[in-house]
């Protein structure tokens, strides 16, 4: 908070924490604070009391309050003084004037108000309210623990500048804003105090006052060239109005006395250089012949006395500071010429210098060479390439200063020899170090330069320097590459410079090559095996390629890398490879300038192929009669794709056909059909998306036994109208022997009776009626069990008829007894059919002939005829020439998405198809399948299409405006970018009838065709041209064509239009180039129209009248 000087407006303080007032520059600044624990310094001795600290009296920086902390305690004394003091107190801190509430100056040896007696501490309250009374305008309105008013200002105050004053160090800001009338601060205690008591408390602080401006004016003795003894006398009692003194209260503390020194005047800036108990002070580090101005101020704890008046004194003069070391301002081998600057002289001007050298002897002992008031010398006969040493000091009335630091000069040598070649220490891609050596002939005394000069091979600029120092060794940089460059050196020194040392060559070594470009898969990706190839870096780094490694990652991590190939080639066949895979490849190449940086990563995948071969599968459980169940395993060579389904076949015990009894994705199955008590073998094969394996090994599989089969229909033999044989089969036995068969006989077919039991496979029945329908059948017995067979019967009937049993079917060409016939495809077959029963066969049908259908037609090869930016036209097959002899083959044809998934384009019988809306730059995968009556034949390999990048439109006509006559200017409209690729223009240009040629490439819209010949017409056109950024430019179609006509001559102008004419030229011509093509043709429909109207009036006129 801050406030002009005045009164401190009231301010509320919390508890625990402090108010102080801090005056500055004649602005008060109110600071609230933390309480901080009380700190009670000691004393501080004088300031000429032994042993003083380093600069005593030198004032210490001063910061701004607000950069200093808060302080645990005040103290107003000389910063820097040494005393009994805490390590606490940190001593180049001098805080500026800061009014507590709580009186922290705690002097040695004394305690603080709250230590005093009850008549101090009552005449401390008193003068507390009293001064809240006066802030307040006669004590109304004052707020509880609000700060003191601030002192009164003098109205002697020093300036409040920051001058130099004299003592070293800048002035302190303690002595801005001194107080003439000093304000007592102690503790608070409000409410304690009478308004009697306040004029005794005035009269108090009064007699305080004007005792401590009582010190005598200091007086100054001893007074030296850097130092001075200033004392003084101390306050006196005044004397009353009767001549006795008078009696007051002695102060409570000791008196302390403040001495201040300015070096600008009586009223210019003072600087405490001095705060103690002493009645005198030494004051030292004074500067020689100088006036300086000293006045003394008493103080006795927070109250100031008026400073006294100022004292002057002048310092005396002395010798002359030490003058700086001579310096050398030119030489040759024999001679030295040494210049030198005047020192400080202290009062008392400089008459002499001495000037005094070694002789050159080095041991140290000086001689004096030179006495006199110049400032420079010239030191005569000296040796060549020698060292010698110098010393000087100056004189004047006062004595002779001390002798500045040695400095070692050398003299010249004679020029030198040519050195000896460079030599090459590294080199590098576009640097070399090179390296020599100081010639043998030249002392080392001697300051020798060199200056490198170099010259590039083929430049043709000859040698060049490159370096003028006095270092042996010189690195050249921003070099090219595996270029040879020549060097050569000369050593100079003041006395000349040398002949160059031979040329010798060095080469820069060459930079590492670029990484390997295009990589590439040539060739089928088989299952094991792909070849890579690649192309050559295009940058080399200026030395061949020697060597290219290849390596290959398995997976896409990328985190395992193996090499795979290393040599001279280009292409390198990877083989040994998992089917089903992804592998990942990198190519890098190695030179004489080393490694080049990795290629861009290539994945290939290698097709999977077929599982392997699985374990043959094995029982699980015991055997059924008609069904076992088997289980196997996976392959352990799945193919690189998973296992999709297996497929199970079974064989018959006396056939080696098998068939398909299982097909899934199961490891388990259960196979039913069987016949009990046979043995089966079974086969397991597995399938992925490649196809399926071979078949495993053969199991085996014996079924359980069952029931016999039942038993054919009997078979009856008549061998008399009343005898018949009865015969049958015996059934298969299902791993049950048959033990017994049962024969039964009767004339209705629900009243059978049993006339036969036994193992024989015949029974004659006898004593039957001619003519007669039986019935009989037949059953099995293992075991105690009885099979009965099927319900057929036997018809016994007279010897003149038969009964038709069964049919029997045969080829000429492919014999079988089944009806359903298995043949080959496009195959030929004649049948025909006899009808077989007991008694014999009778005769054959006619024949008739078959043909069986033909299979599926394979697909045909596809191809890309023509292709365009956003249009693919595909062909396949021989044309419709061919296709109309085959069975009405037609095709499908399918475009792959971005999910995989194939999406029919085209189906019929055509042989080409147009696939439009496509995107540029993009490929598309095909596949095609061939149909007809047959079915659906399988769908071809999957082709890949790639459209080709899309040139830019075309622009519009461009607009040409005529400048002047030798000159116009050609816009157009601009066209975006396409997929990121600029695009510029080329303008071409005609003149009268030659051939277009281009005047202007670039991106910009307009161009200015300069050295146009006036009579002569011009024509231009504009057309896009596309920068691709990893292919040739295309170009777009050019413009319609704009024509600027030759520029014609005014017409002489008539009567009032010669103001005028000049521009009309120029005007006729821009509204001639204004009409547009439409205008024009408009123009000429209207001079047509005219003519046929003028026409038709003369028709009308002449000929119908």
């Amino acid at each position: 908070m801050m406030s002009p000087n005045g009164s401190v407006p009231p301010i509320y303080v919390p508890p625990g924490y402090v108010s102080q007032i801090i005056e500055e520059n004649g602005v008060r600044r109110v600071l609230v604070l933390p309480q901080q624990p009380e700190f009670h310094p000691g004393g501080h001795s004088p300031l000429h009391h032994p042993p003083p600290p380093p600069h005593a009296h030198l004032p210490a920086f001063i910061p701004h309050p607000a950069m200093m902390p808060p302080p645990p305690h005040l103290y107003t004394g000389m910063a820097g003084g040494v005393g009994d003091m805490s390590s606490q107190y940190i001593s180049q801190y001098h805080p500026a004037h800061i009014y507590s509430e709580q009186d922290s100056h705690a002097q040695h040896g004394r305690p603080q108000f709250v230590h005093r007696d009850d008549r101090a501490s009552k005449a401390h309250e008193r003068l507390q309210k009293k001064l809240k009374e006066r802030q307040g305008g006669g004590g109304g309105g004052q707020v509880k623990d609000s700060p003191p008013s601030s002192p009164q200002k003098t109205c002697s105050s020093p300036p409040t500048a920051d001058i130099h004053n004299g003592v070293g160090g800048k002035g302190l800001d303690a002595e801005q804003g001194q107080l003439r009338h000093a304000v007592a601060c102690s503790d608070k205690h409000p409410g304690r105090g009478k308004n009697g008591e306040s004029g005794e408390l005035d009269k108090e602080s009064q007699a305080l006052q004007a005792l401590l401006s009582t010190t005598s004016n200091p007086v100054v003795s001893d007074i030296q060239a850097r130092g001075a003894v200033v004392s003084w006398s101390g306050p006196t009692r005044l004397e009353s109005e009767n001549g006795s003194v008078e009696d007051s209260s002695s102060p409570p503390e000791p008196f302390s006395f403040e001495v201040s020194v300015s070096v600008s005047g009586k009223d210019g800036k003072y600087q405490s250089v001095y705060c103690g108990e002493e009645l005198s002070a030494t004051l030292e580090d004074l500067r020689p012949a100088t006036d300086y101005h000293v006045r003394v101020q008493a103080m006795c704890n927070c109250l100031q006395g008026s400073p006294s008046e100022a004292v002057s004194f002048t310092t005396l003069s002395c010798e002359p500071d030490p003058p700086n070391a001579p310096r050398k301002a030119s030489g040759t081998k024999n001679t030295l010429v040494l210049q030198w600057k005047a020192p400080c002289d202290n009062g008392s001007k400089i008459q002499n210098y001495i000037l005094q050298w070694d002789e050159g002897k080095g041991t140290g002992l000086y001689e004096q060479i030179y006495y006199g008031p110049q400032k420079q010398y010239r030191v005569a006969k000296l040796s060549p390439a020698s060292r010698y040493s110098f010393r000087l000091a100056a004189k004047n009335d006062m004595g002779a200063s001390e002798f500045s630091e040695v400095v070692d000069l050398f003299t010249s040598c004679s020029v030198p020899l040519p050195p000896f070649p460079p030599e090459l220490e590294m080199a590098g891609v576009t640097w070399l170090c090179v390296k020599w050596q100081r010639p043998s002939s030249s002392p080392k005394e001697d300051d020798i330069y060199y200056i490198l000069e170099m010259e590039e091979e083929g430049s043709g600029y000859g040698f060049q320097p490159s370096y003028d120092g006095d270092e042996l060794s010189c690195t050249v940089r921003n070099l090219h590459r595996s270029t040879k460059y020549k060097f050569r050196v000369a050593a100079y020194n003041s006395e000349g410079k040398s002949h160059p040392s031979p040329v010798v060559e060095f080469v820069t070594s060459p930079d590492r090559p670029g990484c390997p470009c295009r990589l590439a898969v040539r060739g089928r990706v088989l299952p094991n095996s792909f070849k890579i190839v690649w192309e050559p870096p295009k940058e080399n780094g200026g030395a061949q390629v020697t060597k290219y490694v290849m390596e290959l990652s398995e997976g896409l991590s990328g985190l395992s890398w193996g090499l795979v190939y290393s040599g001279p080639a280009l292409e390198h066949v990877c083989d040994g490879l998992k089917p089903g895979c992804s592998y990942q490849t990198r190519v890098y190449c190695i030179s004489e300038g080393g490694q080049s940086p990795l290629s861009e990563t290539l994945q290939v995948q290698t097709p999977a192929v077929p599982p392997g071969p699985c374990q043959p599968p094995r029982l699980v459980g015991k055997p059924k009669a008609r069904e076992v169940q088997l289980r196997w395993g996976p392959p352990q060579v799945d193919g690189g794709s998973p296992v999709a389904c297996y497929s199970v076949e079974v064989s018959g015990p006396q056939s080696e056909e098998s068939r398909e009894v299982y097909q899934g994705a199961e490891l388990d199955c259960s196979v039913g059909g069987l016949l009990p008590g046979k043995t089966y073998t079974f086969r397991l094969k597995a399938a992925n998306k490649a196809g399926y394996g071979p078949l495993s090994e053969r199991c085996e599989v014996t079924t359980g036994p069952g029931a016999p089969e039942q038993c054919k229909a009997p078979s009856t033999t008549c061998k008399s109208p009343s005898c018949v044989v009865i015969s049958w089969e015996s059934p298969p036995c299902n791993g049950a022997p048959v033990t017994e068969f049962r024969l039964e006989w009767g004339a209705a077919e629900g009243s059978m009776q049993v006339c036969y039991n036994g193992a024989a496979l015949s029974h004659e029945m006898k004593g039957l009626l001619p003519a007669t329908n039986y019935f009989c059948r037949v059953q099995v017995s293992f075991g105690e069990h009885f099979l009965y067979a099927a319900e057929s019967s036997c018809i016994f009937q007279k010897p003149s008829f038969v009964l038709l049993r069964s049919y029997m079917f045969t080829s000429s060409s492919v014999p079988s007894s089944s009806l359903m016939l298995s043949c080959l495809f496009f195959f030929h077959l004649r049948i025909r059919i006899q009808a077989l029963n007991s008694l014999g066969a009778g005769p054959f049908s006619h024949t008739f002939k078959l043909k069986t259908k033909p299979l599926p037609p394979q697909p045909p090869r596809l191809e890309c005829t023509a292709f365009s930016h956003q249009t693919l036209r595909l062909k396949w097959g021989d044309g419709p020439g061919k296709s109309a002899a085959s069975d009405a083959l037609q095709y499908q044809l399918q475009m792959g998405d971005r999910s995989g998934r194939f999406l029919s384009l085209y189906k019929g019988p055509c042989h080409t198809h147009k696939v439009q809306r496509l995107n540029e730059s993009t490929s598309y995968t095909f596949r095609i399948q061939a149909f007809n009556e047959a079915g659906e034949g399988p769908f071809s390999n999957v082709y890949t299409f790639t459209t080709p990048r899309s040139p830019p439109a075309p622009v519009k006509a461009p607009k040409v405006e005529r400048l002047d006559d030798t000159s116009c200017e050609v816009t157009w409209e601009a066209l975006p970018p396409m997929k990121g690729d600029p695009v510029i223009y080329t303008l071409q240009c005609m003149m009268g009838n030659s051939e277009f040629k281009q005047a202007y490439k670039g991106s910009s819209t307009s161009y200015q065709v300069q050295n146009l010949q006036p009579s002569s017409d011009y024509r231009f056109r504009v057309c896009a041209v596309r920068q691709c950024q990893d292919a040739p430019e295309l170009a777009g179609p050019y413009s319609p064509t704009v024509t600027l006509p030759p520029q014609r001559s005014d017409v002489a102008p008539g009567p009032g239009a010669a103001g005028s004419g000049p521009r009309t030229g120029p005007e006729c011509g821009r509204a001639r180039q204004s009409l547009t093509d439409e205008q024009c043709a408009f123009l000429l429909l209207m001079v047509f129209a005219v003519i046929a109207i003028l026409i038709a009036f003369v028709i009308q006129y002449f000929v119908i009248k």
